[in-house]
């Protein structure tokens, strides 16, 4: 049974060996079958490779190796063995060409079988191939061309045969080509004159681009002449191309290829073509202003010229697309004279105004005045004030972008002198024609380039204007002869502001808060401190300055912040104090005074947008308040209010609470901690030192800290101040000995702290009877043997029984209520419970009138000045 079945299996290999040979080589034998047909075909396949072995052998018997046929030379081919192929190096300009060639050829094969979503990714590929070319300064291969325009045949047949055919194409095909339609238009438009050329005549045209494209021996010289050339082509339109200067060089091509020339009958419809596609994307703002440029110098009449300006002003605005970049400076110099040349158009001819609101007119033609139903008065649709405002923003915007320590920001800074011009030529036009609206805003601008500069530059900048525009006259502002006398700014500033007072209605309140707040700025800025507080005070824009708008919440913030520094510098130390307290409070300066912009961590809650508008809020580096030099004046208005102050609290606990200013207590309790204080550093360091010097007595100390501090050089009158603050140190550490050291005297001399301090024996008796008159200090005075008489108040038996007695009654009284609201229950925190005891309703409020002598106790206002704090809520957050 087994050798059956075995043989079965040896027949079945014979027969596949069979089929096997028979579809191989012809020379070979068929092999034998048998009972042993596997030993036999061992065998026979053994003597077929003996035989194989001595053919190959050589005569003289030596053995001859066999190559491999995987090698070169060794295989059965004879043409590896003829010669070797040759290698091409190609360049990398001729590889990116190579590629762009396989890229169309891909996209000539997808045309074949109308595949056209084949088509659209290989096109995206080619033209970012191009996009490569232009950016290494290679020419586009014709091919390209050629491509372009066997596009647009292909698929303007595609959508002929797609219209009249019965079975519509699949949906991502047809979407693809309606894709590719769009890209092929765009592509057309920005090749339209090579794919002209090339429809004209295609070997011309590639025989011309394989010219170009070769290499001349002259080519260096070609390449600097295009330089040349394309630096002229930039200057002409970046600055506008006024005068006309190129024209022989250059010339305007239009579509078709076709060169298009400018005349003033057709001026007002090349000027309906450039207002047509002003705001596409594909739109060349370049060639728009270089073709309003040449319009404006063709343009004849008063109205063609007004059109053309209105026009060119406009685009010129529009050369930026994103809001964050700036006007490079040409192109802003350029608008402003523009504007310039504008207003005096309309100033001499008068029969023509720009109007925001017109009546509808037909703009095709050339309109004149008492003509064709037209009135006395041609209105023309536009805006010269938003022209104006524009202008200033652009320049405020450029100071924003500009690294203020470069001379990159000096040199724009020096451009504020012809836009003030062009402010007050606006404004001098807009009194003659009695807009009032335009008039208001435009003074606003006037005001705002005025208000915050000391005198000498203000002399500077009225003195330029005087020179340029000698004949302009104004009629709100004084005149050039009263602006160039010593307080001629300040009635300049007056006069603009007035105005603004009187304009009505709701749409002037911004103007008028505005107005108000820049003319207390500058009061406070020329030391006219009891003015300035008293125009702000009467004003009531605390009240309601959160509901302004960012840009005045700003102005609020730095006109307060002025009136800080103007007290200081008068020696109105508690004023200074209280006016700086809020904002330094916040801990955000710079952000209040929109210098300077949050640092972004892991706990801040502002978004992108809010952080850009934070960044276009931004005022100008030249207009910044010294961030160091106001928190040197808030440091040592606390000092000198907050170390006398801890002397006279002593250990009682109710008047430790007292805090003048936290901020400063929390540096001086930091510098306190220190193990070890090295030499005075940085202004904080001064300052600190110099409360612990004043709090030892050692006010000499004190004063050379303070005297030594190098910031007060930034500020006006700095050897005045230090002549002050002397003084007030002398008698602020007078005040701190006598709070510190009245327990251990009984009398004390007046002649003896005279010496102490240096002051005179008159100013000794003022400070100290002041001291006795708020009853700060248990004495009396002694005049017949000059001294001081100090009191202390000890004690009886009975009463300090009384006092443990009110002690301990209050804390059983605390601890009533605190199980009455536990079984009641309301949870009354600690905080709560102050706030009752503060308002004086329930029993912690009793209790506080009780302890402190009133509804409220003496927790109301702690902390806080009396005289501008008292009136000024805080600052705006």
């Amino acid at each position: 049974m087994s050798s059956r079945f075995f043989r079965n299996a040896s027949d079945s290999e014979s027969d596949d060996e069979e089929l096997m040979s028979e579809s191989g080589s012809e020379d070979e034998q068929p092999k034998t079958k048998g009972a042993k047909g596997s030993d036999s075909d061992a065998s026979d396949s053994d003597a077929s490779d003996d035989d194989d072995s001595d053919d190959e052998k050589p005569k003289d018997g030596a053995a001859k190796p066999r190559a491999s046929r995987f090698l070169r030379g060794g295989g059965d081919s004879d043409s590896d063995s003829e010669e070797d192929v040759k290698k091409v190096i190609k360049s990398a300009k001729d590889k990116r060409v190579d590629e762009m060639k396989a890229v169309m050829k891909k996209i000539e094969n997808a045309q074949r079988i109308d595949d056209w979503v084949a088509i659209s990714k290989e096109y995206e590929g080619l033209i970012r191939m191009t996009e490569r070319q232009r950016n290494v300064n290679e020419p586009i291969p014709a091919a390209f061309i050629r491509c372009l325009a066997g596009l647009e045949d292909f698929i303007n047949a595609s959508i002929a045969k797609e219209k009249s055919a019965s079975k519509k194409m699949k949906a991502p095909n047809a979407k693809a080509m309606n894709g590719m339609k769009q890209k092929i238009k765009k592509s057309l438009a920005e090749n339209d004159a090579q794919v002209q050329a090339f429809r004209k005549d295609p070997d011309a045209f590639e025989a011309e681009a394989n010219a170009a494209s070769a290499p001349a021996p002259e080519s260096a010289a070609v390449i600097a002449a295009g330089k040349r050339k394309k630096k002229l082509a930039a200057a002409d339109l970046e600055a506008g191309a006024a005068e006309g200067e190129g024209d022989d060089d250059f010339q305007t091509v239009g579509r078709g290829g076709r060169a298009m020339a400018f005349t003033s009958e057709g001026l007002f419809k090349h000027l309906a073509a450039v207002m047509e596609a002003r705001g596409r994307k594909s739109t060349d703002r370049n060639e728009q202003v270089l073709i309003l440029s040449k319009l404006l110098g063709v343009a004849e009449s008063t109205y063609q010229k007004i059109r053309v300006l209105l026009a060119l002003i406009a685009a010129r605005f529009d050369y930026n697309a994103s809001t964050a970049a700036y006007m490079p400076p040409e192109m802003w110099n350029a608008a402003r004279k523009e504007v310039d040349q504008l207003l005096e158009i309309l100033a001499q001819d008068r029969t023509y105004s720009v109007e925001e609101e017109t009546d509808d007119y037909d703009d095709s033609i050339d309109r004149l005045p008492n003509q064709d139903g037209e009135g006395p008065v041609v209105a023309v649709r536009g805006s010269v004030i938003s022209f104006i405002d524009r202008l200033d923003d652009e320049f405020t915007k450029s100071l924003q972008n500009i690294d203020p320590h470069t001379t990159d920001y000096v040199d724009r800074l020096v451009d504020e002198k012809t836009l003030y011009q062009t402010i007050v030529r606006a404004q001098c036009y807009f009194e003659t024609i009695n807009q009032a609206d335009s008039l208001s805003r435009v003074v606003m601008r006037r005001l705002e380039h005025v208000y915050s500069k000391q005198d000498v530059i203000v002399h500077a900048l009225e003195a330029s204007r005087v020179k340029a525009q000698a004949d302009l006259k104004s009629q709100l502002a004084p005149s050039n002869e009263a602006i160039a006398e010593a307080r001629g700014p300040t009635a300049l500033v007056r006069a603009l502001a007035v105005h603004l007072y009187k304009m009505p209605g709701l749409a002037a309140e911004r103007l008028r808060t505005r107005a108000m707040l820049c003319h207390t700025y500058h009061h406070a800025l020329h030391r006219d401190y009891h003015i300035a507080r008293d125009m702000f005070l009467m004003s009531h824009l605390q009240d309601n300055i959160g509901l302004a708008d960012a840009a005045t919440q700003i102005l609020y913030n730095r006109v307060v912040v002025q009136l800080g520094m103007c007290a200081f510098r008068l020696g109105l130390i508690r004023e200074s104090q209280s006016a700086l307290q809020e904002i330094f409070a916040t801990g955000r300066v710079k952000e209040l005074l929109a210098q300077g912009i949050q640092r972004q961590n892991q706990y801040s809650t502002i978004t992108p947008e809010q952080e850009k508008l934070d960044r276009q809020r931004q005022l100008p580096f030249h207009l910044h308040i010294n961030l160091e030099l106001l928190e040197c004046i808030y440091l040592v208005s606390s000092m000198l209010l907050e170390v006398p102050n801890m002397a006279f609290a002593g250990s009682d606990p109710e008047l430790r609470k007292k805090i003048i200013s936290r901020p400063f207590r929390r540096m001086l309790d930091y510098t306190d901690r220190q193990v070890f204080s090295g030499p005075p550093e940085s202004t904080r360091d001064h300052v600190m030192q110099a409360s612990k010097a004043l709090q030892n007595g050692d006010w000499q100390g004190c004063t050379e800290l303070v005297a030594e501090i190098k910031i007060w050089s930034l500020l006006p009158g700095a050897d005045d101040v230090k002549q002050m603050l002397a003084r007030r140190i002398q008698e602020e550490g007078l005040r701190t000995y006598l709070f510190s050291y009245s327990s251990y005297y009984s009398t004390v001399s007046l002649a003896h702290l005279a010496a102490t301090f240096e002051l005179t024996e008159r100013s000794v008796r003022g400070i100290v009877s002041k001291m006795i008159w708020n009853e700060e200090l248990a004495a009396s005075l002694d005049p017949l043997n000059g001294v001081v008489v100090l009191h202390r108040l000890e004690l009886s038996k009975v009463q300090q029984l009384a006092q443990t007695l009110a002690e301990r009654s209050e804390t059983m009284l605390l601890q009533n209520e605190r199980l009455l609201d536990t079984k009641l229950g309301e949870k009354v925190t600690g905080g709560e419970r102050g706030e009752r005891g503060e308002r004086g309703d329930g029993p912690g409020g009793r209790r506080e009138g009780r302890r402190g002598g009133g509804a409220g106790g003496r927790g109301r206002g702690r902390g806080r000045g009396r005289a501008v704090g008292n009136a000024l809520p805080g600052m705006v957050h």
